[in-house]
């Protein structure tokens, strides 16, 4: 399900590239979405879940029904006021927020303008999203993860529509896809209704701030918000620098993010998302041995498949983004331009992954201080490295500096879990680690040596996507058999019975 949404993320942005092109309004457009999908992705993917999964575990574990009931009642009564009163200050405030995320705007007065008007349509969407993360955990919570996965279908199903047909009635095109955001954002809400109603579990909202058990969780979102969205917080700075660079430039970092963002969503998020509640699980019964193999697991999976993913983008950079962004108002400078940035964001989609999996390590203990601790390192290395590498490194200076402060935060995670002994590494994992590069490695000679990248940009879009098939295709099968013949078994990746049931 959540490959579905990543391919129908792909073919909008497709569609974007070809309608709109890349100017100051695309740069508008991006920067108004940017705020509200940053803040969806703190709360969908993020700060909610790692704080509400948790506390629910303790309930299923623990508690009643009743109980349970009514936990989710107070839960949903208190939030969805919070967010009411937050939502309808954003819409006020746009102009300042702009201004705060985007300052060089204000040297062009009519994309600051536009930028302004459609953040006043876009920001509602946070209301509608944040409740869908709700019902999201329930169901997640309860092993039902088809629906909040494919959920985020809705958006882009939106967002095509409007630029399809709303976007050519309108004397601003570009505002269609404001309006695209803020329908998704109730169509997703009332999909998520009929799976709660069967569960039995539909909120009943009732203000519970009181609640010691709401109070609490609503505490630890803060904390969880900088351990597990770190990466989100230093994309949207990277965002304010870049405002400050050549019109285009936000819209080159944000088709590069795009692109890391596919692998990122199939494997790093939906494992996190699977792996929150049986840690969560394995911490309310205090097995330990479980836990750590739950961990286990996780982390050989992002190996696995992260690090050819991370090598394959990197290599194929601007081949992928020509094959699927090359058409009429998105030109090859372009595609060199964001072939940049996307070679420095992809070569940390590695630790993009691992970030995923080792802050639930901390979370699902209802341990979110140190992930913030952590990740507030990580902010300050990325503001820093982005002041100094924006300017001789344009963009892609911008996209460096994410790079290499998530691989702090990645380390500081994985060390403090060695350290404390919450993460116990299964043996043989230098045997598997060697077996992994090597197979990299090979894969990675395959397309350093037979993929011209000068070529791809002179071919037509049939003959690019032939090629760029072709090519993905023999490195996934040359990466395989390299893996097999170099004794790789699904036993090797710790694959245990109390995480995949």
């Amino acid at each position: 399900m959540t490959m579905i949404s990543r391919i129908m993320g792909f073919v909008r942005d497709m569609l974007f590239a070809n309608i709109f092109g890349v100017n100051a309004a695309t740069d508008a457009f991006f920067v108004a979405f940017r705020i509200p999908n940053f803040l969806r992705r703190l709360f969908m993917e993020g700060a909610f879940a790692q704080a509400f999964v948790p506390a629910l575990s303790d309930y299923n574990e623990k508690g009643s029904k009743e109980a349970l009931q009514l936990f989710i009642d107070r839960t949903a009564g208190t939030l969805a006021i919070l967010l009411l009163l937050f939502t309808l200050a954003g819409v006020i405030a746009a102009p300042l927020l702009i201004m705060l995320f985007a300052p060089g705007f204000l040297w062009e007065g009519g994309q600051y303008e536009l930028a302004v008007q459609m953040l006043r349509i876009t920001f509602p969407y946070l209301f509608f999203v944040t409740l869908v993360a709700f019902a999201g955990a329930i169901l997640n919570a309860r092993g039902k993860f088809a629906i909040p996965a494919l959920t985020p279908v809705f958006l882009n199903i939106c967002m095509i529509g409007a630029a399809i047909w709303i976007s050519p009635l309108m004397a601003q095109p570009i505002m269609a896809l404001a309006w695209g955001v803020f329908g998704a954002g109730v169509v997703q809400l009332l999909f998520q209704i009929p799976a709660l109603m069967q569960l039995g579990l539909l909120p009943r909202p009732r203000w519970g701030y009181q609640d010691p058990a709401v109070k609490r969780m609503l505490k630890q979102m803060l904390p969880a918000i900088f351990g597990v969205s770190v990466v989100q917080v230093n994309l949207l700075f990277g965002t304010l620098v870049a405002s400050f660079l050549t019109s285009g430039s936000i819209s080159w970092l944000y088709y590069s993010d795009r692109l890391v963002e596919f692998p990122l969503g199939i494997l790093g998020v939906a494992l996190a998302t699977v792996i929150l509640p049986r840690l969560s699980e394995h911490h309310a019964a205090d097995d330990t041995l479980a836990f750590s193999k739950a961990l286990d697991w996780g982390l050989k999976l992002v190996l696995l498949i992260g690090l050819p993913a991370t090598l394959g983008l990197t290599l194929l950079a601007e081949p992928l983004l020509s094959t699927l962004f090359q058409y009429n108002e998105f030109g090859s400078d372009d595609v060199r331009m964001a072939g940049k940035s996307l070679m420095a964001y992809a070569l940390g989609l590695l630790a993009f992954m691992l970030i995923k999996i080792l802050v639930p390590g901390f979370t699902s203990r209802q341990d979110t201080q140190t992930p913030m601790r952590f990740g507030m390192h990580s902010i300050v290395a990325n503001i820093v490295l982005s002041l100094l590498l924006a300017f001789p490194f344009a963009h892609a200076g911008i996209a460096l500096a994410t790079t290499l402060s998530a691989y702090l935060n990645a380390l500081l995670l994985l060390f403090r879990l060695l350290k404390t002994r919450i993460y116990r590494p299964c043996e043989q994992w230098l045997f598997y680690i060697l077996r992994i590069v090597a197979a990299n490695a090979i894969m990675s000679a395959f397309l350093y040596y037979f993929v011209d990248v000068t070529l791809w940009l002179d071919w037509s879009a049939s003959q690019r996507g032939l090629h760029l098939g072709m090519t993905i295709g023999l490195a996934i099968l040359i990466y395989s058999s390299a893996l097999v013949l170099l004794g790789i078994r699904p036993r090797h990746i710790g694959l245990h019975k109390s995480v995949t049931t």
